[in-house]
């Protein structure tokens, strides 16, 4: 039997046509999807497309839109055996890390692709990310699929989703995941990574959409006042905080910083402590100068990027309020986000 998949267009770069008329950039009926891309009729795949009403530029996305994007995943659930999400790059780590944290015992893959140049340019990047995507959620191995968990596919490689970051707005290859080995190389033929693919899971799957966005993120830089300090941690309505410290989870040993730091902890503010660095994790006490953090109740990210511990941030408090149950959460590797 074909395999199924489900192309679910939610904005960005990749869905863009040029209006011969205008000159200017539009999304483009994706009805009409083989028509813009033939090569799409050469698969032996039964594509179907669901596309938002109104397309939404990357920098717009918000979690009442990874709500709605989860809701169609679990409507199709059962009908198709993969999701593509044709999604603008610039906060396509932060999507897929949510997706990771909403979908729970996820057994089908959802793939995150999109472009940097429009699809309907020449050079476009656009036909080989979405082509190559679509060929990935549909394959299977005796029955089931290879790939069973919320990806980025971008320029011949897949990438676990939660362990990416976008770092060049210039290049094809725009992401990285620096903590965890590519998931699928794409050359002459599909390599897959067997060792490094999340296992098939066989429970049934649960749709989260409670989130909690009322954190924020504090980075570190030499030079930065105490008033900047007090003033994001004393924000009201703020249930965590996001630190992001220098090389291995470093930060100032000055008295009145650590005496802030402690003061929000005591008040309840969950601080989850990152490194700046785009590879490396966090080791609390390793160096005198993060033993202070540990000490006071800053809880560390290991390996987690930046975009991971926004999204499980929100999932963990939008899950429970008791802090004994956050910090277990916290500390522990929920979708394969972080390395232990």
């Amino acid at each position: 039997m074909k395999s199924k998949v489900l192309l679910i267009y939610t904005g960005g770069t990749i869905g863009m046509m040029q209006d011969p008329q205008t000159g200017q950039l539009k999304p483009f009926d994706f009805k009409h999807l083989t028509q813009q891309i033939p090569e799409l009729n050469k698969f032996d795949v039964e594509l179907s497309a669901v596309s938002f009403e109104k397309p939404i530029d990357s920098s717009d996305m918000q979690p009442i839109i990874w709500v709605e994007i989860v809701e169609i995943i679990k409507k199709n659930y059962s009908k198709v055996d993969g999701f593509v999400i044709l999604h603008g790059s610039d906060t396509m780590s932060y999507t897929a890390s949510a997706l990771s944290f909403m979908l729970e015992n996820l057994n089908k893959p959802v793939i995150l692709t999109g472009s940097q140049l429009p699809i309907g340019t020449i050079r476009t990047d656009g036909k080989e990310n979405l082509i190559t995507a679509i060929e990935i959620a549909a394959a299977k191995e005796k029955g089931k699929p290879i790939v069973s968990e919320v990806c980025i596919y971008f320029e011949y490689q897949l990438y676990r989703g939660n362990r990416t970051h976008k770092f060049n707005a210039e290049h094809f290859q725009a992401f990285q995941s620096p903590n965890y080995p590519v998931l699928v190389e794409a050359g002459v033929h599909l390599k897959y990574n067997l060792s490094a693919l999340k296992k098939t899971d066989t429970k049934n799957l649960i749709v989260h959409t409670s989130l909690n966005p009322n954190i924020v993120i504090l980075k570190l830089f030499p030079g930065i006042t105490q008033n900047v300090v007090d003033s994001i941690l004393n924000l009201a309505n703020i249930n965590a905080v996001i630190l992001e410290t220098f090389g291995s989870g470093n930060a100032s040993t000055k008295k009145a910083f650590v005496d802030s730091i402690k003061k929000a902890v005591d008040r309840g503010i969950v601080i989850l402590n990152v490194t700046q660095c785009n590879a490396g994790a966090v080791e609390q006490g390793k160096y005198e100068t993060s033993a202070m953090l540990e000490k006071i109740g800053v809880i560390g990210g290991g390996d987690m990027t930046t975009e991971a511990a926004v999204a499980k941030l929100m999932y963990v408090l939008g899950t429970t309020n008791e802090k004994k149950k956050i910090v277990k959460l916290l500390k522990s590797d929920l979708r394969g986000e972080v390395s232990l």
